[in-house]
């Protein structure tokens, strides 16, 4: 199958590289042209992937045009920032009824869309589908075991793309709650730096599992509320990912919260990585969303208000631990 890959980030280049060593004609675009020559060239992509070799058979572009005709699968990794222009690009040379997968994590700032519903709203017709897990990059490239989901309401569809994408070590099992798949795989990035925070002040392992096991009660909870299905948050798109984020030194969120807990702020955070956080847009619109919803979600709350700068990141965790008596475990906040 000709397969594009749209995002030559850490995660994109590693799908194509999966996809590829399944015998698949895939084609990556970069926005940088160098990056590009350097895929074809070299078999690496230094920036985000150093010291992982590249199948010499994955070719990559930066003509956008020529990407959008080669594909039979139409694979989106670009930050979600860049999710519904990208799509408008490609829209004219596509192939009709191709299905679009989503690999970017986080919701659409002003219209506070998930990725698949942005996939509708901009190529209605395409069948649109999540693949979301615990799915660090950089330990697929060192061939180590991981599962992930693929997520869409049609489940015949889900089963084809399934057959795609499965390799090796790589276990890929199928979901048809799509809410629940994606709401997991975007909140899982704000608790990831609410638990980075946590690193970042030495606050203890018993006060990042409270994060962790509160942050995935919030997530559920709009989750849920949204349409989801309660189970899906238990599994691989919901407390797999939410883990895997908030405990791995790979992960760029929990990067950013321990650098604010240490006392950095945010904009040299961000200026150093040179990578998108997708938990720092993301926040805005789940605020957003609790508040239509009437939903408390005190650590999305706290969350934001650090990153906008209203509140310290030491600050934060005065206000998480001290705002009100617990109530049932089963209730939010």
């Amino acid at each position: 199958m000709r397969i594009t890959v749209l995002g030559a980030g850490s995660w994109g280049t590693t799908v194509a590289s999966v996809l590829t060593r399944r015998d698949h004609e895939s084609l990556i675009w970069a926005r940088s042209p160098e990056t590009a020559d350097e895929i074809n060239a070299k078999h690496t992509n230094d920036r985000y992937l150093a010291g992982f070799p590249l199948p010499a058979r994955l070719r990559a572009t930066s003509d956008l045009a020529e990407a959008a005709a080669h594909a039979e699968l139409l694979v989106v990794g670009v930050p979600t920032g860049a999710f519904r222009a990208t799509l408008e690009l490609v829209r004219p040379d596509l192939h009709p009824w191709i299905p679009v997968v989503s690999l970017s994590k986080g919701l659409e700032r002003d219209s506070l869309l998930r990725m698949t519903e942005v996939i509708k709203d901009v190529l209605p017709g395409h069948p649109a589908a999540a693949l979301t897990g615990p799915n660090l990059a950089k330990e697929i490239m060192a061939g180590m075991a991981a599962a992930t989901v693929i997520a869409t309401e049609d489940l015949t569809v889900a089963t084809e793309i399934q057959r795609v994408f499965r390799r090796g070590l790589l276990r890929v099992y199928t979901n048809h709650d799509v809410i629940g798949c994606e709401i997991g795989g975007a909140l899982k990035n704000v608790v990831a730096i609410a638990t980075g925070i946590a690193q970042g002040l030495g606050v203890g392992d018993n006060t990042r599992a409270g994060v962790i096991s509160r942050g995935l009660a919030e997530l559920t909870t709009l989750a849920v509320t949204l349409g989801g299905e309660p189970a899906t948050l238990a599994g691989l798109a919901g407390m797999g990912d939410l883990v895997a984020t908030c405990i791995s030194p790979h992960s760029r969120n929990r990067h950013v919260g321990e650098q604010l807990g240490r006392g950095r702020t945010l904009d040299d955070i961000l200026a150093e990585m040179g990578q998108v956080a997708e938990g720092v847009k993301t926040v805005h619109a789940a605020v957003q969303l609790a508040d239509r919803h009437s939903l408390p979600m005190p650590i999305t709350r706290t969350i934001h208000r650090v990153i906008t700068g209203e509140i310290t990141a030491a600050h934060a965790y005065d206000g998480l631990l001290r705002t009100h008596p617990a109530g049932h475990e089963s209730e939010p906040g």
